[in-house]
């Protein structure tokens, strides 16, 4: 099939790239004119594992095509996904602004039978607001469908191949069948393909993400509990997690949610809720525990220190939001080193990939270090924000030389109480009485 993927960020450039490695010619499109020469080159802007290789491989196959040009993209196209960012508005609530002009522009080009699907995760209503504006501008009504991304930052690759369900948001059967026969490849071993009303596609969504946002503030509000309470939160995840009602996803306790998505989803499905009369009790719950749990850690270390941090050396390893992605939006990082620069501390950084975005954002304000361990020298506390499974084993008799203080501020709960007792390091996590040696 041919298909036009508007947008290069995340989800664009993932889903026209997985489109085109099942045999599809799929043409992407952005006004970023320095973005499009980069991938026209094989530079991938994203740190993604598999997307490099598998935009290399296709892009030399001729089935991956990057540009500038909306009639070329559009024009001879049979799928149009539209893949442009929706941030938040001040209120909370998506704007649309990057999606409704994409819709003008595509107007004058789109082929008659075409399908305009949104992938942007957008409001309920979206696709029946495009359908409205697509009839304005081209004078006929114009197939639009709703098919949301469910992909994790990390392994979004193996999440579009293999998904645990295709959604798709129709008018009619015959969209289904068009959107069906696009996503065969991955529905081999019986993945549910489920056919609903754009309205429920959209909503699915935003319910997805804020029902795994509301798991994890809960767990995180329990640990802090659990502390308070001399009990152990990581003994009581499993106590509870053998239930198969509950299970044990997105029950780890740390230092919070970050990512393009849940931050955004969570307000801006409450901000639909409030515009139809609704006081969306549990999602600003969830939202104002996340706020409060990035902060935790950052609080731990300033009680340890006696409420200042002036003179004192901070070593964070974790920068991404979570592991295997450069990704540092609304980073749960980011607010710990604000919180330490706020307080006098010098922090020197690392992260296995996301050391450039953190540069550009903190330039000068902030140290950093080329390799985990050498953050180490001097400080006088080690946080751990993000779960790298380069942090789970690391040198610790190393670590005790380069860190005199031996104190860590694990975020993740990587290491086990007991053992960092035996090694002498004084040990703070989530849930957790901390330790001392001894």
């Amino acid at each position: 099939m041919r298909i036009a993927v508007v947008g290069t960020g995340y989800v664009g450039l993932v889903s026209g790239t997985c489109f085109s490695d099942s045999g599809n010619t799929v043409t992407c499109l952005d006004i970023n004119a320095a973005k499009i020469e980069r991938l026209n080159r094989g530079e991938v802007p994203i740190y993604e594992p598999g997307l490099e290789e598998l935009v290399e491989r296709n892009r030399k196959a001729g089935r991956l095509l990057f540009t500038t040009d909306t009639q070329r993209a559009i024009s001879t196209a049979e799928i149009v996904f539209l893949a442009v960012g929706t941030p938040p508005a001040a209120d909370g609530s998506a704007d649309l602004t990057a999606l409704w002009a994409v819709v003008d522009a595509i107007a004058p080009y789109l082929h008659a039978q075409a399908v305009v699907v949104t992938k942007s995760t957008v409001p309920v209503g979206t696709c029946a607001g495009i359908e409205r504006r697509l009839l304005q501008r081209t004078g006929r009504n114009c197939h639009v469908a709703s098919n949301p991304e469910f992909l994790k930052e990390g392994a979004a690759i193996e999440d579009f191949q293999k998904p645990d369900r295709v959604v798709v948001g129709v008018r009619s059967p015959a969209v289904a069948d068009v959107l069906k026969n696009l996503y065969l490849p991955y529905l081999r071993t019986e993945n549910p393909f489920l056919v609903m009303s754009p309205e429920s596609a959209e909503m699915t969504k935003y319910v997805a993400n804020a029902l795994l946002s509301t798991k994890i503030s809960f767990i995180n509000e329990v640990a802090n509990l659990c502390e308070r309470m001399e009990a152990d939160i990581d003994e009581v995840r499993r106590g509870i997690g053998h239930d198969r009602r509950i299970g044990f996803a997105f029950l780890f306790p740390g230092v919070g949610y970050g990512g393009s998505c849940f931050p955004k989803d969570v307000q801006a499905l409450a901000a639909m809720a409030r515009d139809k009369g609704i006081v969306p009790r549990v999602l600003m719950a969830v939202h104002d525990t996340n706020l409060a749990q990035k902060r935790v850690l950052g609080e731990k270390i300033l009680a340890h220190f006696g409420g200042t941090l002036r003179g004192r050396k901070v070593a964070v390893w974790g920068l991404a939001f979570k592991p295997r992605t450069d990704d540092i939006r609304d980073a749960p990082a980011l607010d710990l080193i604000d919180q330490l620069l706020a307080a006098g501390a010098e922090v020197t950084v690392f992260d296995p990939e996301a050391m450039e975005n953190a540069r550009a954002l903190y330039g000068a304000r902030i140290k950093y270090s080329e390799q985990a361990i050498d953050a180490l020298t001097g400080a006088d506390c080690l946080a751990i924000v993000t779960e790298w499974n380069d942090f789970r084993r690391p040198d610790f008799e190393e670590m005790a030389r380069r860190m005199p203080s031996r104190t860590i501020f694990d975020g993740r709960n990587l290491y086990v109480p007991a053992e960092m007792r035996s090694l002498g390091f004084a040990y703070h996590s989530i849930g957790k009485a901390p330790v001392l040696p001894g």
